[in-house]
């Protein structure tokens, strides 16, 4: 059953949206991602990534990634399981970031909110996330966004913060630019 409905992408390529790539890179700068537990050969955005060919749900992320932040895109048609993975992460080395969709009446959000540590509110307009088949950014998406943050030293603490896209996507951009960005493809 899907999480996730109203979308009118093919379903070849509906779960294998990219984040855009200066959402990616400011994040990046905050959090240091480690690695890309929720990616395919064509969106991946670290080098070490777990594909769902490689059984992503079923891998010990505490093993495969070395010690840090674990970013994390789901698929949008399933993201319970992506929710109960990352609060399942038993180690203090280890933390995960989620980019879902900003929506409060899903039962994963009561999930995450159980788990998490902080529910970031992307605010003042949605992303335009980069299709999987052309590499474009394609904006009309039908939902606002938010990031489920797992700190793994401040569970069971679920505090709530905002951000402007704008801001983020310019601090993105400029931090790209600087050669800042680890979010760039490996060859």
């Amino acid at each position: 059953m899907s999480d996730y409905t109203g979308s009118n992408t093919p379903i070849d390529i509906r779960n294998l949206w990219q984040t855009p790539p200066e959402i990616a890179a400011a994040l990046n700068k905050e959090f240091h991602f480690v690695g890309d537990a929720a990616a395919s050969d064509a969106n991946h955005l670290y080098p070490l990534y777990l594909t769902e060919e490689q059984s992503a749900l079923e891998t010990e992320w505490d093993i495969y990634f070395p010690p840090g932040y674990i970013w994390i895109n789901p698929p949008y048609s399933d993201i319970t399981p992506w929710v109960r993975k990352a609060s399942q992460i038993d180690s203090d080395e280890h933390g995960a970031v989620m980019l879902v969709p900003a929506d409060t009446s899903v039962g994963w959000f009561n999930e995450a909110k159980r788990t998490c540590s902080e529910i970031r509110f992307i605010t003042g307009g949605r992303l335009s996330f980069v299709r999987a088949d052309t590499g474009k950014p394609v904006s009309g998406n039908n939902k606002g966004s938010m990031l489920l943050i797992w700190n793994p030293h401040m569970l069971g603490v679920c505090n709530v913060s905002f951000v402007e896209r704008d801001l983020l996507m310019e601090y993105g951009a400029a931090v790209a630019g600087r050669g800042e960005c680890a979010s760039e493809r490996a060859a």
